[in-house]
């Protein structure tokens, strides 16, 4: 049986082409369900106030610096979005005076114009949301050197290869509204994949590359990040791929409920504890991962139930 047609966006893949049981399943799970979807190698955690949740995913940043050493240099892999995280991670390095230059950052990605990575001056840029957030905030005395802050490219394979010179304790990820962790968006239904989403092994395959944008994506970050205006969202990006996934030794998601909805945040926990990973819902692909957390601040788990406004 050919799957059905997304219904927001025809010519591509998104989870509205999944069978009506898994999404009705979703939309039924309680806020006291999710802890219960937790499973060897999927852990579920529930911060009760936004201080606690924020300051928790940064002190996953210091705990992965405090692992590294000469011999084996180590850090982690940061997404924008969220970003609240990034001013506490400056401050807790400064005021504890942590010494970073064992250290490694991964940005997760970078939007994409005319074919080059954004430039450090593009108001939506990350690369320059990360700096001027984070490490431009701490003391240069304690700051990595800038060789170990790395930044997807659009040209070169740098970026790539160097999750194989440090070890990535901790990939951590925002989730989007079409399902995604960097910019690991669904495919276009066109060519091989016109009548079946990409098999998760194949999906598997994609390393860090410049990525076309679903619709979904365009329109969620032009509302988070730039006032609704779409035209001033760019419609290709770089994302760190499944393959640098794979490296990194865990996968944290952190759910704060302003670039996802109460059942997207559901229905990926769902498929990663059932294990129904399918390529439509790229963030359910996280289910063969061998060590996987979601991460929700409890006033943004919500509801899926109609209520009018």
């Amino acid at each position: 049986m050919p799957r059905k047609i997304s219904r927001v966006a025809p010519e591509w893949w998104d989870y509205t082409t999944l069978e009506d049981d898994i999404l009705n399943d979703a939309a039924r799970l309680t806020a006291a369900d999710l802890p219960q979807l937790a499973r060897p190698g999927f852990a579920v955690k529930i911060y009760d106030t936004v201080e606690d949740f924020y300051l928790a995913e940064a002190l996953e940043y210091v705990w992965c610096w405090q692992q590294a050493t000469p011999s084996r240099p180590a850090g982690l892999c940061g997404p924008i979005g969220p970003t609240e995280q990034l001013p506490l991670v400056a401050r807790i390095v400064n005021e504890l005076g942590v010494k970073l230059h064992n250290c490694h950052f991964w940005g997760m990605d970078e939007w994409v114009l005319d074919g080059r990575e954004a430039g450090i001056d593009f108001p939506l840029g990350f690369a320059k949301a990360d700096m001027d957030l984070c490490f431009n905030r701490m003391d240069k005395k304690l700051r990595m050197p800038m060789e170990n802050i790395h930044f997807p490219k659009a040209k070169g394979k740098d970026y790539s290869k160097s999750y194989d010179e440090a070890r990535c304790l901790i990939m951590q990820g925002g989730q989007g509204e079409v399902k995604h962790w960097a910019f690991n968006d669904p495919l276009k239904r066109e060519g091989p994949w016109k009548d079946h989403p990409p098999a998760p092994a194949e999906y598997r395959k994609l390393a860090t590359r410049v990525v076309d944008l679903h619709p979904m994506t365009i329109i969620q970050n032009a509302r988070t990040s730039g006032g609704g205006v779409v035209t001033q969202v760019p419609s290709q990006a770089l994302s760190v791929g499944p393959v640098e996934t794979w490296k990194s030794e865990k996968v944290s998601i952190w759910h704060p409920g302003t670039h996802d909805n109460p059942f997207g945040m559901r229905l990926t926990a769902l498929m990663i504890s059932k294990r129904v990973p399918d390529s439509s819902v790229p963030m359910s692909l996280l289910a063969d991962h061998p060590n996987v957390q979601f991460n929700y601040l409890r006033s943004a788990i919500g509801s899926c139930a109609a209520e009018m406004h």
